[in-house]
């Protein structure tokens, strides 16, 4: 006798049987006991959730000639026949394939026959959002006033595509995700009955990974046994089979990545390749594994909401720990867009290891959370002893920071001048004056020069590296218009140098600030 898949040999044959969707199954027997069964009905949610199989039970049940408590009783002649797929009471319609106008009138004439045996005739249309405009508007008017003996069960994953006038005409039905609980408990169950062993902790992932679908969760489990036929399925055996990765590996993938090594989370990646690992379930684990660790983040009780072991909440505690909240919305954001570009990728491998080199590299984004994440890294090397030095390049995507030992560790900031000479005071205190007479691009430059003494008394502007100082010392005519615009408002003759530094923190090091010099002794004066 030919093997049978476990997701059809443990398919429910009555509503007690059925798992995750207690508040559908509630709903239709009391319809039945009751006797307030409606003609039209609308199962709609993701696959394996139990649409087709709530279907075909309901359509015993309204038929059965003894139902017990809204259930068939799955013994008489009608029970046998619908599960046998002999009953002509019951017709299943794929809509995926039979989805045109002629395909529908011919349930339309069907109708009007009543049912040889039995009370109803139920008609279930699977994939109903396939249909064709022409076919839902030839299903509307008999959908609308059907026979008094005719039940449409519409079943679709898209209920979306469903035109709002076929919806206004049916009870809708949304059937959820089964939870991982009750997937993992309903393989306990059906595996103590198969007489196969299994590790609970290799349930629990065939569980998580299914994403609430029961019927996948059967069918990767069938294909684990398959696999490591007569053996014991262990966590272990179930990855090798699934390709997915144990979240250990995580833990050490993201210590490589604080750390900035780019070899590390490499070689790393070139062990989960040669593993045989499969790198689009690979992506979405880590997306899921960062998703746990901003959740354990953000709160204190948070074991309800994250399915681990108490083991693996403990270290996902120590490697929350590691990381500010921004840090792991930008790893995830990183990943969430990876995975929707890996699905079609040829080069898989090459798309994770840029996704990899982003992580271990802010400094080549410019969004918020790099730019958090670049001065987390600063802030660690300077509490290590070291300064921290940029050599340009900062906004242009290039990681040139440098940490170096300090230069000059006792080196004092210069000591303020006793006395200022009168035309360099005046100049300082009508500089606003000054730059407001220039033109442009000199004004822009100037705003952000800094006033200071340098030799004999003079008066020294320092600009900035770059264009600001090529703008002044290499290029003929500037430094010369600047100069007469000072003294003409200070109505002396003044003598300029112009200085260029690298940035604040050196002028701040090597210059005193005459702005602010001059400013507290005229408000001394007042």
């Amino acid at each position: 006798m030919s093997y049978t898949a476990l997701y059809r040999k443990f398919r429910p044959d009555c509503f007690e049987d059925v798992k995750g969707q207690e508040h559908i199954v509630t709903t239709l027997q009391n319809q039945i006991k009751a006797e307030r069964v409606g003609h039209a009905y609308l199962f709609c949610g993701t696959r394996g959730t139990g649409k087709t199989t709530i279907a075909k039970i309901f359509a015993k049940a309204v038929n059965c000639e003894q139902p017990v408590d809204g259930s068939p009783c799955g013994e008489c002649a009608a029970c046998r026949s619908i599960a046998a797929g002999a009953s002509m009471n019951v017709i299943e319609i794929d809509a995926a394939s039979n989805n045109g106008v002629d395909n529908i009138r011919e349930i339309v004439e069907e109708v009007s026959y009543s049912p040889a045996e039995g009370k109803y005739k139920v008609y279930i249309i699977d994939e109903v959002h396939m249909l064709s405009i022409g076919a839902f508007n030839a299903l509307l008017k008999t959908l609308e006033e059907p026979p008094s003996y005719a039940i449409f069960i519409l079943a679709t994953t898209e209920v979306h595509k469903i035109p709002i006038t076929i919806l206004s005409r049916c009870q809708r039905y949304d059937f959820r995700r089964i939870t991982v609980d009750t997937i993992s408990s309903r393989l306990r169950e059906l595996m103590d009955t198969e007489q196969i062993p299994v590790e609970e902790k290799a349930l629990r992932y065939v569980a998580k990974t299914a994403d609430g679908s029961m019927r996948d969760a059967l069918s990767l489990l069938d294909q684990c046994i398959a696999f490591h036929f007569g053996q014991e399925l262990t966590y272990d055996k179930v990855l090798d089979v699934l390709g997915a990765v144990d979240t250990e590996v995580f833990g050490r993938l993201l210590r490589h990545v604080l750390e900035g090594d780019v070899n590390g989370c490499i070689g790393l990646l070139e062990e989960i390749v040669m593993q045989g690992r499969e790198l689009t379930q690979f992506v979405t684990d880590l997306t899921w594994y960062l998703r746990n660790l901003l959740l354990v983040k953000s709160s204190d009780n948070i074991e309800e909401v994250i399915d681990v072991s108490s083991d693996n909440l403990v270290r996902l505690r120590e490697e929350a720990a590691m990381l500010e909240i921004t840090a792991i919305m930008r790893y995830i954001r990183i990943f969430s867009e990876l995975s929707g570009q890996i699905k079609y990728a040829a080069q898989k491998r090459i798309l994770i290891e840029i996704a990899l080199i982003r992580l271990c590299r802010p400094s080549m984004e410019q969004d918020y959370e790099s730019v958090l994440e670049r001065i987390r890294v600063m802030e660690e090397k300077l509490e290590k002893g070291v300064v921290v030095r940029n050599a340009g390049g900062f906004l242009e995507g290039q990681d040139r920071t440098e940490a170096l030992p300090d230069p000059n560790p006792a080196k004092e900031r210069p000591v303020l001048p006793k006395a200022i000479p009168e035309d360099v005071q005046a100049a300082v205190s009508k500089w606003p004056a000054i730059v407001g007479q220039t033109s442009m691009p000199m004004k822009l430059y100037l705003k952000d020069a800094k006033l200071s003494l340098g030799g004999d008394n003079k008066l020294t502007i320092v600009v900035e590296d770059g264009l600001a100082s090529d703008y002044f010392l290499k290029q003929e005519g500037h430094k010369e218009i600047l100069v007469q615009i000072l003294s003409e408002t200070v109505g002396k003759e003044i003598d300029v140098t112009i200085m260029s530094v690298p940035d604040q923190n050196t002028f701040v090091q090597n210059y005193v600030d005459l702005s602010q010099v001059i400013h507290m002794e005229i408000e001394e004066e007042e």
